[in-house]
């Protein structure tokens, strides 16, 4: 379908626009912006007056529940909640059951989001069988299904020696490999940051040193091996000094924050708040000040969502015993923009955290809208103000810190590939 988009403030942090003209699109693709070009007849018009336009926003980390946790979420139901948020491209970690260690279940989940029609899904690989930390995964027949990266999510490899061996066949193959910095035996089974309000709560603890001696134990394989690598959801100011330091060395590094640590600190615990179980755990206003700032400098270049939907009875119980993760796809965008709102970032940078910075993290096609560009487009109302509310949630996950706040910026359509796929309606 041929589409013109009128009248919007078009921002593309790719390509440094950010002015009010037309957006036309044919076959999928951007043809033009301002003038619709020679015998361009749009089939339909949108009015995008008073709000912006930018690219859909790519989400570098959201847990999809399929397949194998079908009772907390399903690919259908979460890519349809990532339409609603202006998200047209997620990316999956390998963390489902069975485990994304074979081309069969990459596929299986690229076809499943396919049928869905909602959002592009991207898979991560596992860095090594079952995620067991013992024996390398095989990462070439990986790269070959489509697999954007490698990872083994949460779980940690069995020892050193593994993790350099797996940098070095992710180098052989030109593979990024996906980093969660955490020292396990710092961490021992903690769910809390190391600090007064762990104490008081008598709550197991994980100290900032099990994020940091992760990520300095990581960037000295990384100087060894010269693997491109990027450090998943960072959570105290002191990694994310140790990253700035490794990209002015020149080592090969990117990082990404999830919205949620910009916005909360263990103080948020509350009375035992089991919505904000998340691992890495919230830390302190000092840690959320050093992140703040390191994506204001990107140092953390893309913000994500981090998205964990559960059933109401994983988040019940002692704190402790609680699954850990946050239902975040639909305050991805509105978290970043209070960002902006608050003169932490500009809006185009902000904008920039979830477009062109996990594009580049990918390396794949999309996070602009240059002519020629894939047709992935999130519509926003910049100025409405909206409550987050869990019966209009659209996740199947409801767990979220976040119900009851007012937020100020509503997606009002979504375009993935040229085709409407969201949208709002009162």
């Amino acid at each position: 379908m041929r589409i013109s988009i009128k009248s919007g403030r078009v921002i593309d942090p790719a390509n440094g626009v950010d002015q009010v003209q037309d957006l036309h699109l044919d076959a999928g693709r951007i043809v033009a912006l301002g003038k619709a070009p020679a015998g361009f007849k749009a089939e339909r018009d949108i009015s995008a007056r008073g709000r912006i336009v930018c690219p859909g926003l790519i989400d570098l980390s959201a847990r999809l529940r399929e397949p194998g946790f079908k009772h907390k979420a399903t690919i259908a139901s979460e890519t349809a909640a990532a339409a609603a948020a202006g998200i047209t491209t997620l990316c999956c970690p390998p963390d489902t059951q069975p485990v994304i260690d074979t081309p069969a279940v990459a596929e299986l989940i690229h076809q499943r989001a396919a049928q869905s029609g909602k959002a592009r899904v991207l898979t991560l690989g596992a860095l090594t069988k079952g995620l067991a930390g013992t024996e390398l995964s095989e990462m070439a027949a990986l790269k070959e299904a489509g697999c954007a990266g490698v990872s083994n999510a949460l779980h940690p490899l069995g020892n050193t020696l593994i993790m350099r061996r797996a940098m070095e066949y992710a180098a052989t193959h030109r593979l990024t490999v996906f980093l969660h910095a955490e020292d396990a035996h710092l961490a021992a089974g903690g769910c809390a940051h190391e600090g007064a309000v762990s104490t008081r709560l008598g709550l197991p603890a994980i100290p900032e040193s099990a994020e940091t001696a992760a990520v300095a134990r990581e960037l000295i394989l990384i100087e060894q091996t010269g693997v491109r690598a990027h450090f998943c959801r960072l959570s105290s100011a002191r990694a994310a000094q140790m990253i700035a330091r490794a990209q002015h060395d020149g080592l090969p590094v990117t990082a990404d924050v999830s919205a949620h640590q910009l916005h909360l600190t263990d103080m948020d615990l509350g009375h035992f708040n089991s919505l904000c179980h998340v691992r890495p755990p919230l830390r302190t206003r000092r840690d959320l000040e050093g992140l703040r700032h390191a994506v204001a400098q990107n140092t953390v270049s893309a913000i994500c969502s981090d998205h964990q939907p559960h059933e109401a009875d994983a988040k019940l119980g002692p704190f402790s015993e609680t699954e850990p993760g946050v239902s975040a796809l639909e305050t991805l965008l509105p978290l970043t923009l209070r960002l902006a709102q608050e003169g932490t970032l500009t809006l185009a940078d902000a904008l920039a955290r979830l477009t062109t910075g996990p594009a580049r993290i990918l390396g794949i096609e999309g996070g602009t809208l240059g002519v020629g560009a894939v047709a992935d487009i999130c519509v926003f109302d910049p100025e409405q103000y909206w409550t987050l509310d869990a019966k209009t949630l659209r996740s199947r996950g409801c767990n979220t810190p976040f119900l009851g706040w007012e937020f100020k910026g509503r997606v009002t359509h979504t375009l993935l590939d040229g085709k409407l796929v969201y949208e709002f309606s009162k």
